[in-house]
């Protein structure tokens, strides 16, 4: 069967003439205009290898990079930027969230094959890293059978900061968020976890104690996994270890872009951010409008400030027609509006 490459370009004349290289070398293509397709097409293709530019509209290269990452079933497949810029920031802050290898445009034909032929021969190496498994979502459904499962309430304390980590937990269904409560009663939210999503491994990871509180947003079914069946399986499951490291890194990722906006963005800006983060762990990116579920306390700690000053801007977005409000949902009517809300 022939290896299947999807090429991600936003540029009409690269992305044709990398394909009908490719297709005549005998690769399968397919290819996308646009990071937010590309995305979906490898979802649905799993191809063997993704060539990827960086700046793109809509969602840029380390967006796709990052979605794919956080993905069990496209976070092992091996991806290479293509760009035209050379900065050493640029290629390194690619490497650091897990790009495998980096083309220059212009490139040539050889440069491309050797690129591409490279990451498939350490592809093959690395296969031999774990001997008990080598597809990644078997593995992380086998370290997810160590775990037992439960149902939890809304708004219950899975974790509270200081604690001694003995779990690693997986959301199965509902919602959780993690979150600093500072001596005064303020809240200033860490992350939101929706189905799927592994979460307290960073304590895990780094032997110390709870650096946050953890608790559910809404009724939830948590899997707890024992810390030792989760050390076992990151210290000899290369899947495993690949999974953690990119989430590890999408994290601190996150949290720098979170002191950003509190250090620079107004909090008519912070808001808009804040139901734009809710949309998308929690809402259905199907369409343009959204319809999301949160306090607004819970909103209020991920923007970081009061809940008062929340329901004024939630106020303020109703009036210019970019929410609307039914019972204790919120309407988004237009995500690319709200992406555009100036400071």
């Amino acid at each position: 069967m022939n290896k299947k490459v999807l090429i991600i370009e936003d540029n009409d004349d690269i992305r044709e003439s990398t394909a009908e290289v490719l297709d005549l070398a005998g690769y399968e293509t397919f290819t996308a205009k646009h990071g937010k397709v590309g995305v979906d097409l490898a979802i649905k293709h799993l191809p063997d290898l993704i060539l990827c530019d960086i700046m793109m509209p809509e969602l840029d290269g380390y967006g796709v990079l990052y979605l794919l990452n956080k993905n069990p079933k496209t976070a092992n497949i091996p991806f290479i930027f293509i760009t035209a810029k050379t900065e050493r920031a640029d290629m390194r802050k690619g490497m650091e969230m897990g790009a495998d290898d980096y083309l220059t445009k212009p490139f040539d034909d050889i440069e491309l094959f050797k690129a591409i032929e490279s990451r498939f021969k350490k592809k093959q190496q690395s296969a031999s890293f774990s001997t008990n498994a080598t597809n990644s979502d078997s593995v992380l459904e086998e370290l997810r059978r160590k775990g037992k499962s439960k149902s939890v309430g809304g708004k219950q304390i899975l974790y509270v900061e200081g604690d001694e980590p003995t779990h690693l937990y997986y959301l199965v269904s509902g919602q959780v968020k993690t979150y600093k409560r500072f001596k005064d009663g303020r809240e200033l939210s860490s992350n939101l976890y929706n189905d799927g999503d592994f979460f307290g491994y960073e304590s895990l990871c780094n032997g110390a104690l709870y650096a946050d509180n953890s608790a559910t947003l809404i009724e939830s079914e948590i899997i707890q996994i024992p810390k030792a069946d989760f050390m076992e399986y990151l210290l000899n499951h290369q899947a495993v270890s690949k999974t953690f490291i990119a989430l590890l890194s999408g994290n601190i990722r996150d949290k720098g872009e979170q002191m950003l906006q509190l250090a620079y963005s107004s909090v008519r800006k912070r808001v808009a951010e804040a139901l734009l983060q809710v949309a998308a762990k929690f809402g259905d990116d199907a369409s343009d409008t959204c319809t999301i579920r949160i306090s607004r306390d819970d909103l209020a700690a991920l923007v970081g400030t009061a809940s008062e000053t929340v329901s004024r801007m939630l106020a303020d977005f109703k009036d210019e027609k970019l929410i609307d409000k039914t019972g204790n949902a919120i309407n988004i009517l237009s995500i690319d509006k709200l992406k555009n809300v100036k400071q």
